[in-house]
């Protein structure tokens, strides 16, 4: 049983420009990083992440919920996860701190996370295995539908699950031949043009086929150059993603998006606030057919669900270290594998975590295996760091969720 919890605050500084975007100019990549032990020696660690400052306020509401576990076997606790996860995150003083999103919902994601990778180290698995060998019934037992019985009920999650059965014997091929990946590093912000274009090149060499750049300037003049730079650099078969960070209003996303459709972005994400789902859907109409992608700021599966109702979002970007952990990101990718649409995560662990939650949603769900955001800046800090090679992530054999720090 789960005997006692540590929690740290982890903070790792970036150099020369990277991880920076229209918002966030000089960022410190932090981790509030959950600890459950239990009394065999074994140990699962969870992650939240966040930019710093305040990171120590998620590790105090981590330690508020990590000690509501103490004393509960892993076996009896994820057996009926869902309605654990519904009891903490509904907590009567914590929940008016949110509800369900800000410092208190990114504690849970910690404490949560940590729960799924004790429980895939206590049976010797990968977290991605122990996922894809879980009954339908068991998967959904692990959570929380909740507001979302208008659209997604029990026995609809079950029955999503079954249908998509039949032909995950045959999607188990990713396994063997990789998870397709994206470079996100090669146009933060603060890039020079230059740096830019020897990124892009290098990313080619690499056997990346898609890659990302940070837009959301001042002068729209500079963001429309260097999506034409990325375009010219690596021919017109290759997917770009430009991401703006939240930086646009909504009369300047139309503006700017219709200038971009030029250089055919694979989508813009984040163009504006990521609560105003009416301003997304105007823009999705405006800007058609460019699509877009939300999620990193998303912070929990009832805005997901309102996203998913308009009907404007071509990506969903849930990430596991910032809605409530392994527990609503499945929640959200059943509701995204209903409403049809593509899940492509925002990988706030560096893409630890999230490599093991695609494997489950593209062979237990039928999504299909776009690729996933790489981004290599703290790999050293991992004792078992994402592989990539030739563009793909090579899928982890080590058992939990590779989330353990040095």
């Amino acid at each position: 049983m789960i005997q006692r919890f540590e929690i740290s605050d982890a903070r790792y500084e970036l150099k020369n420009g990277a991880g920076s975007d229209a918002i966030h100019k000089d960022p410190q990549y932090a981790y509030a990083v959950t600890k459950l032990l239990d009394g065999n020696g074994i140990s699962g660690t969870g992650l939240a992440f966040t930019l710093g400052e305040g990171n120590d306020l998620v590790c105090r509401a981590a330690g508020f919920y990590a000690s509501r576990l103490q004393g509960h076997g892993i076996e009896t606790l994820m057996a009926d996860f869902g309605n654990t996860f519904n009891e903490l995150s509904n907590e009567q003083q914590f929940r008016w701190l949110g509800p369900h999103k800000g410092v208190v919902h990114l504690g849970l994601a910690s404490v949560t996370n940590a729960c799924f990778d004790l429980w895939a180290k206590k049976r010797g698995l990968p977290l991605w295995k122990l996922l894809i060998s879980l009954s339908p019934e068991e998967i959904v037992n692990t959570l929380d539908l909740s507001y979302l019985e208008d659209v997604l009920t029990r026995e609809e999650a079950i029955q999503l699950l079954r249908d998509a059965a039949p032909g995950a014997p045959a999607r188990e091929a990713v396994l063997a031949a990789g998870y397709p990946g994206y470079d996100t590093s090669v146009g933060w912000f603060s890039y020079e043009d230059e740096q830019v274009r020897e990124n892009c090149k290098a990313a080619l060499d690499k056997g990346f086929v898609a890659m990302k750049l940070k837009v959301g300037s001042k002068d729209a003049l500079r963001d429309i150059r260097r999506a034409n730079i990325v375009r010219e650099t690596v021919g017109s078969n290759v997917k770009v993603m430009l991401d703006a960070n939240q930086q646009w209003t909504l009369p300047q996303a139309i503006a700017i998006c219709e200038e971009l459709k030029n250089m055919n972005p694979y989508w813009v994400e984040e163009p504006t606030h990521p609560d105003d789902v009416q301003a997304h859907t105007i823009l999705a109409k405006s800007v058609a057919p460019v699509k877009l992608a939300v999620g990193e700021h998303v912070p929990n599966r009832v805005l997901f669900k309102n996203y998913l109702q308009a009907g404007c979002a071509g990506f969903m970007q849930v990430d596991a270290v910032r809605v409530g952990g392994v527990s609503e990101f499945i929640t959200i990718s059943l509701l995204c594998r209903k409403f049809g649409v593509p899940v492509v995560p925002h990988v706030g662990d560096m893409g630890q975590l999230h490599q093991h939650l695609v494997l489950f949603n593209h062979i237990a769900m039928g999504h299909e295996a776009l690729f996933l955001e790489h981004i290599p800046h703290l790999s050293a800090h991992f004792v078992h760091p994402v592989r990539i090679e030739n563009g793909v992530y090579i899928t982890p054999q080590e058992p939990g969720s590779s989330c353990d720090l040095k």
